[in-house]
């Protein structure tokens, strides 16, 4: 058994009873005589360490008292200002003080249940001074008054006998050390199990790394180095880490060692300050209590450090913290992706030359197929949700295919722990082969046409789909199948966008049409967010507007930010002749890499995306209605195109789709197609109104709905002014008409009459 000796500080009263404060706790007690506030003291302490096998902590080894004499003019504040009084007051505040096991000073201030550490003991006085004034500046004239009565104390000394062996626990919750900002900012890890649990029923085991977890753990604690893993998003960077901690922190238990980790995210640094040179400060307690505790530091992702604090790298957190890295005062381990290190060394070299790095590949299929096993026994034993080998296969070959940015095993395992969620919620008894296709079709809104290799494409029913959406435009249809089928058939290639065109044409003939009748086609089956993402690019006609769109440093552009909440979507650029020529150059990248990266290298991925890109180059004067022209031929839009852009752009393009203008025939269908779709809105419907157009109210709207310059652009205004406003206003006075017929004419005004259904 082991002695813990906590201090006492204890008061003599006249009434015969004596107040004790047992310093470092909150336990306070009065009694008649100092043999007995001992024993109640000692008692409870006992009791508690019985019961929950935890114990206050104290590190001072010989404790001792000293009164700290302050001169202080007391001062009545509210919001006005602040008010003192005339005199000086002389108080004396008791002070524990003493050396640590550790080697540094620890110094409580009892009446005012505040402590602080310092490392020379000469510092004592000032340090102390400092912090009764400053303690005592924020009181009121009565409280001072009050501490000025209370009589001087004496110290002793509060034994208990503990067992160091033991685990350490209060109340079944790990006991929390006061370190003010460690406390505040970060995490211990590792998480006891019932936290763990709680945050994630997915296990934090690392599957065929165990020589990365050696190899980690050999870096931290052989060489007290800072470590880096390095990998693609998936390759179990956190895993090994958090598998290296868990090592060593059994490895301390049995040695008797002290290593602690701390887990932080680096914008919680940054976050709370609000003056100039706060995270400064919180940097510098933050280093202070780390060796307090010989504390290493796990950083999610390191290299977000570089983007905040300052306004670049060179005055950012990481900066501020590289010279701790460097002089040996500072204990950091964190994950990276390749593209993540490669910026580090070039913003910042002598940041990233701080760590020694310890890269992750992803595992070969062999490997990969044994770790997804290896999770299915850990679903099946610990949440008694079995996973079919079927399931399994069909989860590696949708995920290898569909989402090459990220890498086995965590992709896998995350996918299937979203199945076993979803398989929890729906009462089922297993994860089969149905439940992995689901799961996938609402995460990408794919049909499973293109999931499912068992169903066939019906190439007369994918026309007829094409046609039906856009009309009048044959080229576009048939360009528009082509894609599909080379993608059901997956001959497309998987490192670049599935296809970028250049919709060319003359305004109001379908061009955005097309786009979104393909998003809906590819990506339309479960996304709740439309799967169209548009992005007029005559907002970007000046250089500088380019981090607006792909972002710059901290700020996220509008493109990054659309894909990287719907990575599977059509992108349309809408009039993308307008924008800046450096905006192409900024995107040659995404049409011929299908990747975008940031200079702090952020990646965003554009592999599951359509690009679109619509442009009026070539239409002149040309009217976007009448009769289709010989000399409104493909070359026209294809030379206006080739003179426009660069040649490097023109080559990146899979296609160009030429929209030529509309017969009159087109125009009547458009307009019967638009008549069919105002037929199931919801004030119809809900009121269950079947809703008939004459061949007059077609014909009407088709001639003043369209436009010679504007094309079909200006018949959703046409129907809305001249059909929808007076059905409404007829439907309003008319609340009774339900489950009936509503026909409406035009014979030089609109006509509309009710008929109850046969």
């Amino acid at each position: 058994m082991d002695k813990i000796n906590y201090p006492l500080l204890y008061f003599e009263f006249r009434e015969e009873a004596i107040l004790g404060i047992l310093v470092g706790t909150e336990l306070e007690a009065m009694d008649s005589s100092l043999r007995n506030l001992k024993s109640t003291l000692l008692d409870h302490l006992q009791k508690q360490y019985k019961k929950h096998d935890d114990y206050p902590l104290m590190d001072i080894t010989a404790p001792r008292l000293r009164m700290v004499e302050a001169s202080i003019r007391p001062a009545y504040r509210d919001r006005t200002g602040s008010y003192p009084l005339s005199d000086t007051l002389d108080i004396s505040v008791p002070a524990v003080f003493g050396p640590t096991e550790q080697g540094y000073y620890e110094c409580y201030l009892p009446l005012f249940g505040e402590s602080f550490y310092y490392y020379d003991s000469r510092q004592f006085d000032a340090l102390v001074q400092h912090a009764v004034v400053s303690l005592l500046n924020h009181y009121s004239p009565e409280k001072i008054y009050r501490l000025k009565m209370i009589p001087r104390p004496k110290l002793d000394v509060l034994p208990l006998k503990v067992n160091y062996g033991r685990d350490f626990y209060w109340s079944g919750i790990e006991y929390k050390r006061e370190f003010k900002v460690l406390n505040r900012l970060a995490e211990r890890a590792p998480q006891k199990k019932v936290v763990r649990r709680n945050r994630s029923a997915l296990p934090e085991a690392a599957w065929e790394l165990e020589e990365k977890v050696s190899e980690v753990t050999g870096k931290l604690i052989s060489t007290r180095s800072n470590v880096l893993a390095v990998g693609r998003p998936g390759t179990g960077k956190s895993a090994v880490l958090g598998q290296a901690i868990k090592k060593i922190s059994a490895r301390s238990r049995k040695q008797q060692l002290d290593y602690t980790f701390w887990r932080i995210l680096p914008q919680r640094i940054t976050a709370s300050s609000k003056y100039l040179g706060e995270w400064e400060e919180l940097c510098e307690q933050l280093v202070e209590e780390l060796n307090i505790t010989n504390g290493i530091l796990w950083v999610e992702n390191v290299a977000q450090l570089l983007q905040i604090g300052g306004e670049g790298p060179e005055d950012s957190v990481a900066a501020f913290l590289m010279s701790f890295l460097q002089q040996g005062k500072l204990q950091m381990m964190g994950e990276a992706t390749p593209q993540e290190l490669e910026s580090m060394r070039r913003l910042l070299p002598g940041f990233a030359e701080a760590f020694q790095t310890v890269t992750l590949e992803e595992p070969e299929e062999k490997k990969v197929a044994g770790i997804l096993e290896k999770f299915a026994e850990y679903a099946d034993k610990n949440l008694q949700m079995p996973i079919s080998r079927e399931a399994l296969q069909l989860s590696y070959r949708l995920l290898l295919r569909y989402y090459p940015y990220e890498s086995f095993p965590g992709k896998g395992i995350k996918f299937l722990g979203q199945c076993i969620s979803e398989a929890q919620l729906r009462r089922a008894e297993k994860v089969n082969k149905k439940a992995v296709f689901d799961n996938f079709v609402r995460q990408t809104g794919l049909p499973e046409l293109f999931l499912r290799d068992d169903l066939l494409l019906d190439t007369d029913e994918l026309q007829a789909y094409f046609t039906r959406r856009i009309i009048g435009q044959p080229a576009a249809a048939d360009k528009l199948c082509s894609l599909v089928k080379i993608y059901k058939a997956g001959l497309n290639n998987p490192h670049k966008p599935i296809n970028t065109l250049l919709f060319a044409g003359p305004t109001g003939v379908g061009k955005t049409a097309s786009a979104k009748a393909l998003a809906d086609y590819f990506f339309g089956k479960g996304q709740r967010k439309s799967p169209l993402v548009r992005i007029d690019m005559s907002e970007f006609q000046h250089p500088g507007q380019i981090v607006r769109l792909i972002g710059a440093g901290r700020e996220v552009g509008q493109l990054v930010k659309e894909i990287r909440e719907r990575p599977f979507s059509v992108l349309l650029l809408d009039e993308v002749e307008k924008a800046h020529p450096s905006i192409f150059d900024a995107l040659l990248g995404v049409m011929d890499e299908g990747v975008l990266v940031d200079a702090y290298g952020r990646e965003t991925n554009f592999r599951n995306t359509i690009v679109i890109m619509t442009s009026n180059l070539g239409s002149g004067g040309r009217a976007s209605i009448g009769f289709r022209q010989e000399e409104d031929d493909e070359a026209v839009y294809l030379s206006a195109v080739e003179r426009h852009f660069r040649p490097e752009f023109v080559n990146r393009l899979d296609g160009i789709v030429i929209f030529g203008s509309l017969s009159r025939e087109d125009i009547r269908r458009i307009t019967t197609k638009e008549l069919q779709e105002l037929r199931q809105r919801e004030g119809f419907t809900k009121r269950h109104i079947d809703v008939h157009f004459s061949e007059n109210v077609a014909a009407h709207l088709a001639a003043i709905g369209f436009d010679a310059r504007y094309g079909a652009r200006p018949l959703q205004r046409a129907i809305e002014q001249s059909l929808v406003i007076p059905i409404a206003n007829w439907m309003l006075r008319h609340p009774e008409a339900e489950n009936c017929r509503l026909l409406v004419d035009y014979d030089g005004g609109l006509k509309i009459g009710q008929q109850n259904r046969n």
